[in-house]
């Protein structure tokens, strides 16, 4: 009886979410931790290598150069292209959506138009229906985002590709419900990458061209601390941070350093460092934290790294060029990539599967593929 309970509330991360206590989003640890406790349960495993049935995977990606976010569909086997939504405002201008997310409860999702005019806007989408709710003006060129579970705000990022590389950026703070802009915060010099912290408390973003690692209080909003991650006075470029999902530790990608950065956050220190292909650009850390997976933009490849031994399990080609975002399903099985394309080429999403380490599936989107963020896994 317990075991057909759990697995009833497994079936969604809200429901799960709900059901236990936990002080971070569910994305992180909460779901695994659910596994286990059904896998426990006697005649409720399924064999390693074979899907759950009526399993599917649920995730948006915007399309830059297309004016559209694409909601993906993945059964386990084959990606399909369910929808693809219009989120720009002005017909004769590319408007460029950028960063996607979700809100914590699933309800919820938000895209940040980075070639707006006079700045960006952060647009709202109900999920399921996919209709506009609202929209709000940030910086210029807001970047990635994310909503933090324990303040119920969310933060993105805004470079200034029309300043000076002296000037700084800024970081701004929305609440969702109204779709206000309660807060603007200096930050370093086009941001990019930005990420909570599993206990919803601290904001991690990176500066590509100051080269920096930014924490935020994502409560006071006050800049905590700092790292210059120009090592040794070369332009590191960081893209992207991934705070890991378990232990008190950040992944950055330095993409004008050819590495990815293990940095421990109570002793704010390096602590490994993993050599990669050309450009790293974006990454994720899986649910159960043994995996990092991370895109090599000048390559057109992906990287997946065992983070108990440091070694690169596997080195695999995307279907085009310009490797963009990365996200792993809650179940650490499957990674999703965004494969931006080269000209007219559209964009496209990769999907990888991690026990067997192949690309087992492919479809196309609109045209510049990049931000993208999971919503939901059924079955």
């Amino acid at each position: 009886m317990i075991c057909a309970v759990l697995s009833l509330i497994l079936s969604s991360k809200r429901g799960f979410s709900r059901f236990l206590i936990s002080d971070g989003p569910p994305r992180a640890g909460i779901l695994f931790a659910g596994a286990l406790i059904v896998a426990g349960c006697s005649g409720s495993r399924a064999p390693a290598d074979e899907m759950p049935p009526g399993r599917e995977y649920f995730f948006y990606v915007a399309a830059e150069s297309d004016d559209t976010v694409a909601l993906i569909r993945f059964d386990g086997k084959n990606a399909f292209l369910e929808k693809s939504i219009p989120v720009g405002s002005w017909p004769v201008e590319i408007e460029g959506p950028h960063g996607v997310t979700v809100s914590p409860d699933g309800e919820y999702w938000f895209v940040s138009l980075a070639h707006g005019l006079p700045s960006g806007k952060v647009l709202k989408y109900e999920t399921g229906s996919d209709e506009f709710v609202g929209e709000v003006g940030v910086g210029l060129f807001p970047a990635t985002m994310e909503m933090s579970a324990a303040t119920g705000l969310l933060y993105v990022v805004n470079f200034n590709l029309h300043g000076r590389p002296s000037e700084t950026s800024d970081l701004s703070v929305i609440e969702p419900e109204t779709m206000t802009e309660i807060a603007r915060v200096e930050h370093g010099i086009m941001p990019h990458g930005s990420r909570i912290s599993p206990d919803g408390l601290r904001h991690y973003s990176v500066a590509m061209m100051s080269g920096e690692l930014w924490e935020l209080d994502a409560t006071t909003l006050e800049v905590t601390r700092r790292m210059d991650l120009n090592l040794g006075g070369a332009k590191t470029k960081p893209t992207w941070v991934q705070p890991h999902p378990r232990k008190p530790l950040l992944y950055v990608a330095l993409n004008g350093a050819d590495e990815v950065l293990e940095i421990n956050i109570d002793d704010w220190e390096i602590t490994r460092h993993f050599v990669t292909d050309k450009a790293p650009y974006n990454l994720d850390v899986s649910s159960d934290g043994r995996l990092l997976v991370v895109s090599y933009k000048g390559a057109a490849k992906i990287g997946i790294w065992d983070l108990h031994t440091g070694e690169e399990l596997a080195r695999l080609e995307n279907s085009r060029r310009v490797s963009h975002g990365v996200i792993i399903s809650p179940d650490s099985r499957f990674a999703f990539i965004s494969v931006e394309g080269v000209g007219g080429e559209p964009g496209a999403v990769d999907v990888f599967d991690l026990r067997k380490l192949v690309r087992i599936s492919s479809v196309d989107i609109g045209k510049q593929a990049g931000g993208m963020y999971f919503w939901k896994m059924t079955g």
